[in-house]
């Protein structure tokens, strides 16, 4: 799979984010948070609730201005962009509810994903133009490729409604994966999941990871967060109070302390 921007390995980061910074009116949501992620890594970004981790998702991918600070991907910065310019660039994220089209097909959902690569014309859609058709051919080639490689290549013609849970999670993740993105950004993907969904789940993750992807996770399931991650940033009240390796993270004195009261819940 090809990308818009190809990763130079003399980078020393591939997304870097430093001193992120959000306020609404006198709240600060997010206070200078710094953070980064290198190529093929899958991090976690997790805290108590209200810690300011959907808010930080929200930033990178152009829902929510940047009060203060950058993000850059590839060396480009990309903060204060529309969404729109966050997708070109590679990255694309699924929400804690899912946003499925559950009255359309699997494959219909994932072409949606797919809609920065339509070439052609308002008028060629309507008059269902050569031009038009060719390009929905493969455009539907590549989403069934999609399809297959993430095990729903039996699902293509269903319903996504129809679906079972685990399934829908896969599908919006897929439908992420066809706008063509470097990077992932998964908003709580184990909710709602029973254990063996849940273990499911991280099969699929660590497949996504092995086929070239790059994961940024916000997740509730401590069992998911600590067994999957290559590393871990823990926010506070909107701080980042710690980060490193889960088994460092899960010792840490200020983290035991964010999350006194909480039962495994970021």
């Amino acid at each position: 799979m090809t990308h818009p921007f190809s990763h130079n390995p003399a980078d020393t980061r591939f997304l870097d984010v430093r001193d992120m910074t959000k306020r609404f009116g006198g709240l600060t949501a997010v206070d200078h948070v710094s953070f980064h992620v290198d190529q093929g890594e899958i991090v976690s970004i997790i805290g108590p609730n209200g810690a300011g981790k959907t808010t930080v998702f929200n930033m990178l991918t152009g829902v929510y201005t940047v009060d203060e600070g950058s993000v850059t991907l590839n060396g480009r910065p990309i903060h204060n962009t529309s969404s729109q310019t966050v997708i070109e660039a590679g990255i694309a994220r699924t929400f804690q509810n899912i946003r499925l089209f559950k009255g359309m097909r699997v494959v219909e959902n994932v072409l949606v994903g797919m809609h920065l690569e339509k070439s052609y014309r308002f008028f060629d859609a309507l008059l269902r133009t050569p031009r038009f058709r060719r390009k929905e051919a493969e455009l539907t080639v590549r989403a069934v490729e999609i399809l297959r490689d993430i095990g729903l290549g039996d699902h293509i013609n269903d319903y996504a409604g129809n679906l079972p849970y685990g399934a829908q999670r896969k599908l919006e993740i897929a439908r992420a994966m066809a706008t063509n993105a470097q990077i992932l950004l998964l908003d709580e993907p184990a909710a709602g999941m029973n254990p063996q969904e849940s273990e499911e789940l991280m099969e699929f993750i660590r497949h996504l990871r092995d086929i070239g992807y790059t994961i940024i996770l916000i997740e509730h399931d401590m069992q998911v967060v600590m067994n999957i991650s290559d590393r871990i940033y823990v926010l506070d009240h909107g701080k980042r109070i710690a980060s490193g390796l889960p088994k460092d993270v899960a010792n840490d004195p200020q983290v035991i302390k964010a999350y006194l009261g909480e039962t495994a819940a970021c």
